[in-house]
């Protein structure tokens, strides 16, 4: 049977609250991840200060899917592009 992967428990602070996260990633991987949300916080709140918290975090959460998706949208149109050149080689 394959080998089991263990969850670890990594203690963050994001925007001045302590979380306990259980992942598959590395402990190292939570806190770089951690540290990147915080930092986009602080940078949204610096430029709409008028927002609490639960704003503050939609918004950071709206732009963080707004990235992912324009990236993933790149790597397919790349991947596609990929594809159609190693067809054209091999034809």
């Amino acid at each position: 049977m394959g080998e089991e992967k263990e969850k670890h428990r990594t203690t963050v602070t994001i925007y001045g609250q302590q979380y306990t996260i259980k992942s598959y990633e590395s402990p190292q991987h939570v806190i770089n991840v951690a540290e990147h949300l915080d930092q986009k916080m602080r940078e949204y709140k610096k430029d709409n200060p008028y927002l609490d918290t639960t704003r503050l975090a939609v918004l950071t959460a709206l732009n963080a899917v707004d990235e992912y998706l324009k990236i993933k949208d790149k790597l397919a149109l790349y991947e596609k592009e990929q594809q159609e050149t190693t067809d054209k080689e091999e034809q």
